[in-house]
């Protein structure tokens, strides 16, 4: 397995270089955004580790590239900064997963098992395009069709929409959406479902019969 490690802070890249290659990972540093962003255009990573605060071209900002050139693959954000609103920033910018510094090294390994098994999983069972109404969602070319006409989505709405069109005509609760959407480390009182369910509304321009509200529940994508 190739991983790209983008970290500027020499202390913590020999820490993680050191047990990643004791753990039989093959990886790749570069210690500026500049050169990540040549490499993460350019070749084929099976994971990427990614540094927030870099010295030239932020962390957030390669990965809205990278998501923009329809790239899906994961990226866990490494950050110092663990406020919630640092976390719904990197998440809906299109990062899979967040991990606090300092952190523990087990968690790192137990964070990137996981993403590659859902990555495996998916790619697995993947359909090339899921539909429900006149919604498409093609998957292969990171697509979204109403009727004939492109919407253009966030990586978060996009996963969003890709989560409910992949379970329609089921009711999906809050939480579960919460935690196959955001991650299962994501804070349960949060409101962030209702308010991108609201977004996915407003530019689909969805029904409250093809998008449903279950009170008390959650929501469930309709196929009338």
């Amino acid at each position: 397995m190739n991983i790209l490690l983008v970290e500027d802070d020499k202390r913590i890249s020999d820490f993680v270089i050191k047990g990643l290659q004791e753990n039989g990972f093959n990886v790749h540093l570069t210690e500026n955004g500049v050169e990540a962003r040549e490499l993460l255009l350019s070749t084929q990573w099976d994971i990427i580790l990614m540094d927030i605060m870099l010295p030239d071209i932020s962390g957030i900002e390669l990965v809205k590239l990278i998501r923009y050139k329809k790239k899906t693959t994961p990226v866990i954000m490494l950050s110092a900064l663990g406020d919630a609103d640092d976390k719904v920033d990197a998440l809906d910018s299109g990062a899979d997963d967040y991990l606090v510094k300092p952190f523990h090294f087990r968690e790192l390994i137990s964070r990137i098992n996981a993403l590659v098994r859902r990555t495996k999983f998916n790619h697995e069972h993947k359909e090339n395009t899921y539909t429900c109404g006149i919604i498409s969602v093609n998957t292969d070319e990171y697509k979204v069709m109403l009727g004939d006409i492109e919407v253009e989505l966030s990586p978060r709405e996009y996963k969003l929409l890709l989560y409910l069109i992949e379970n329609k005509n089921k009711v999906l609760p809050r939480t579960q959406i919460l935690g196959n959407v955001w991650g299962i480390n994501y804070d349960t009182n949060t409101n962030v479902v209702d308010v991108y369910i609201s977004y996915l509304r407003n530019k689909m321009n969805l029904s409250a019969t093809v998008l449903q509200t279950i009170v008390g529940t959650g929501y469930m994508l309709k196929d009338n």
